[in-house]
């Protein structure tokens, strides 16, 4: 049992939004999407994720710290936040291209761009994709602002770069379909860039990173993760875990600052709200889906969550009363 691949399932991201990008040195650009702006593409998103993969040149990445990373053809930086960043050649240029919400396609269309000076030329296909509730999952909150994925050292690497080779030829051409493979490739690309954070960050020695290093703690995270409507107690996740019931809460304690049962009931708080946001399901059926056998439970733990009662958060949050 995988505890990465059972958070990063619940994550439930989608992918769509893609741009063939074509520039010439010297060019920059600046993106300024928001999750709102792709929303009739992703749906009801309140998380981006962004990513761009060179198939040709060189692309430099800025960030807002004014740190720059230079990458190759078959690399990728992903942005796990959607944070602010510029991308550009390698040769100085004075004027920023913005690309915003009035730069996107209609919705299921795929999108080119060229800009620059007529110099040598960098290919790149970027894209989205979206979440939602994702500011306090336990994974996104510890990834970094920028990941690096390198096909060269990567043992996915093969599979992805054949893969965006395929995509690139594909957008050129504008293949029904395309959009749909560029959606499942860009999930791949995020999985195993999130897997190779994962393994290869060895100086974290708490939180999730480090928590998913520890056999034990990972055992029992994933049957959190995996079975949320399973009356879970502590003697049962440590069981499962091979571990004493103590060893397993200070394990929890010091990776993630809960007990287990915290950890749960706060995973559980998270499934329910967003099938509150997205979903016309009736209490009764969330609160078992979550591991809470009536509606009055599940209202009483959420309201301690939340600080509003489910009804009250499917209302804000979708502007429809609820019906049970």
């Amino acid at each position: 049992m995988d505890a990465l691949s059972e958070i990063l399932r619940d994550a439930r991201l989608t992918g769509g939004v893609f741009m063939s990008g074509t520039f010439s040195e010297p060019w920059c650009l600046a993106a300024n999407v928001t999750a709102g702006d792709c929303s009739p593409y992703l749906g009801a998103t309140d998380h981006l994720v962004l990513f761009h993969y060179v198939v040709e040149g060189m692309m430099t990445v800025q960030l807002a710290d004014g740190t720059r990373h230079v990458f190759a053809p078959e690399q990728a930086a992903i942005f796990p936040h959607n944070d602010d960043h510029t991308l550009s050649g390698c040769e100085p240029v004075e004027h920023l291209e913005i690309f915003d919400e009035s730069s996107l396609p209609a919705p299921g269309a795929l999108m080119e761009i060229k800009i620059g000076g007529g110099g040598a030329q960098t290919r790149i296909i970027c894209g989205f994709l979206g979440g939602r509730l994702l500011a306090s999952d336990p994974l996104f909150s510890v990834l970094p602002p920028m990941l690096r994925f390198d096909c060269a050292s990567e043992r996915s690497g093969s599979l992805i770069k054949m893969s965006f080779e395929l995509a690139a030829d594909e957008l050129t051409k504008a293949r029904p379909g395309t959009d749909a493979v560029l959606a499942r490739l860009s999930e791949l690309l995020f999985v195993e860039s999130v897997r190779s954070y994962v393994e290869d960050d060895i100086g974290s020695s708490e939180g999730l990173v480090a928590a998913l290093r520890d056999r034990s703690l990972s055992k029992a995270v994933a049957l959190i993760h995996r079975t949320p409507d399973h009356p879970w107690s502590v003697n049962d996740l440590a069981r499962h875990a091979a571990i004493s019931k103590s060893g397993l809460a200070d394990r929890f304690r010091q990776h993630l600052s809960c007990s287990p049962m915290e950890y749960l009931t706060q995973h559980r708080m998270r499934l329910a709200a967003r099938a509150l946001e997205t979903t016309d399901l009736p209490l009764l059926e969330i609160a078992a889906s979550v591991g809470y056998g009536s509606e009055a439970a599940l209202s009483r733990a959420f309201k301690r969550f939340a600080g509003v009662s489910p009804s009250v958060w499917r209302e804000r949050h979708t502007g429809a009363p609820t019906h049970v």
